[in-house]
């Protein structure tokens, strides 16, 4: 673990830590595309009730919402934290703390949530909390825009990956990320998860020990990018790989003036998505109700969720 480390903090002299491969010195105070140096930026940190239910079981996934992201999708649900770089900056120390109160308040994991900017401050802060008696599965939550090598890295590490898989063509991927690149490089970076994991989801009394879930988001308007994205899965990963096609979209404000984004999606849009999967042959498949909840998050509340919704 500690050569992990290592390897990570030297990685960010010249950082690709993700497939943006910025090459700045962020141990200097350089910043690349997601605006960070090398401190750790925290937002929120909470037992979440709204995870699948494997990972938020009774007591909830033990989240940690890191500031700043790698992508910047203009319909995130996160957007006030993955556009901005504000939060409380702790070191290694004060973040394994963070990973033993969760602990403390029984929650069934420590689940950061958009940790590759921040990779070796988590890693560092997960040292740390082990040798301090965390005893919980980690859960990482990511966007799947991943570099292949960080992931083969956490390899012994993780237990459980929770990628997105959020565009299968380039010009969704361009128009509302703004890489070009996304659906290959997702293709070989949970692939990479899978080698290390297995595709399926290991459970111990109705809770994750070990396993993936792969995410999608089906965005209104856009469900043939989301049958593109399950051909992807299925072609090129496996169908035995737990799938959770959620129907939470939100308009956020960047968007709410957009023809299709500005619009939550409709009960036919995803029950189309839900059968093309079935149809496909995947094994194991989470789903929500199409409703007019808000399940996305508010950032400037000191309780972001509303649980009474979810």
């Amino acid at each position: 673990m500690k050569e992990k480390i290592a390897y990570l903090n030297n990685v960010m002299k010249r950082c690709t830590l993700c497939p943006r491969r910025c090459s700045v010195d962020r141990t200097t105070g350089e910043k690349g595309f997601c605006g960070l140096d090398d401190d750790i930026v925290v937002k929120s940190i909470l037992p979440h009730h709204g995870e699948e239910p494997p990972l938020s079981g009774i007591h909830g996934a033990g989240t940690i919402f890191f500031s700043s992201c790698n992508l910047r999708c203009i319909h995130c649900q996160n957007y006030q934290i993955s556009h901005r770089t504000s939060g409380k900056r702790t070191g290694s120390e004060g973040l394994a703390r963070m990973m033993l109160s969760l602990q403390e308040q029984r929650c069934h994991n420590i689940e950061p949530v958009t940790p590759t900017p921040q990779l070796p401050g988590i890693m560092e802060a997960w040292l740390i909390a082990r040798q301090n008696g965390l005893k919980l599965p980690l859960v990482y939550n990511c966007g799947g825009y991943e570099n292949p090598d960080m992931i083969k890295i956490l390899e012994g590490v993780v237990d459980i990956y929770l990628p997105d898989f959020k565009y299968g063509n380039e010009r969704d991927s361009f128009q509302l990320s703004a890489v070009k690149d996304y659906h290959g490089v997702a293709v070989e970076s949970i692939r990479e998860m899978v080698r290390q994991v297995g595709d399926t989801l290991e459970e111990d009394g109705g809770i994750a020990s070990r396993g993936l879930i792969i995410r999608h988001l089906i965005l209104p308007g856009k469900i043939s990018n989301s049958i593109e994205v399950l051909k992807l899965i299925k072609m090129h990963i496996s169908t035995s790989v737990p799938l959770s096609l959620m129907s939470q979209y939100t308009p956020v404000p960047p968007v709410k003036d957009d023809y299709f984004l500005g619009r939550r999606i409709t009960h036919e849009e995803y029950e189309r998505v839900v059968n093309t999967a079935l149809d496909m042959g995947f094994e194991t498949i989470f789903t929500q109700d199409v409703d007019e909840r808000t399940l996305s998050p508010d950032f400037e509340k000191d309780i972001p969720f509303n649980w009474s919704q979810i």
